[in-house]
């Protein structure tokens, strides 16, 4: 039986808040690549993605979320984190890949 304290998403996605931690790690990645300073063309491309997460109409069809574009764009994201020495998105991102990518 699957403890609780230590889910296992290849057993069951109980108690693994997947949407939840994607969307903090989203709001922590926006403090980076909103900042003039550390943006660049691709991340202003991502920040496009990010508009359309919930809206298949302006998608082709295809409905988006977080945690889609976390496991889409996961090494440039850890990047980032690196680059910026960002540990508290490093812990949380290391989490999210762990429990649902």
């Amino acid at each position: 039986m699957q403890k609780q304290d230590n889910p296992d998403r290849y057993l069951s996605f109980v108690g693994i808040e997947g949407d939840k931690n994607s969307q903090e790690l989203i709001a922590l990645l926006r403090r980076h690549i909103d900042d003039p300073g550390k943006n660049n063309a691709f991340w202003e491309k991502f920040k496009e993605k990010l508009a359309r997460v919930g809206q298949p109409d302006v998608n082709g069809g295809r409905c988006l979320d977080e945690l889609f574009l976390v496991h889409s764009y996961i090494n440039n994201i850890r990047e980032l984190f690196e680059e910026y020495e960002d540990l508290e998105a490093l812990e949380l991102l290391e989490q999210v890949e762990r429990e649902s990518c």
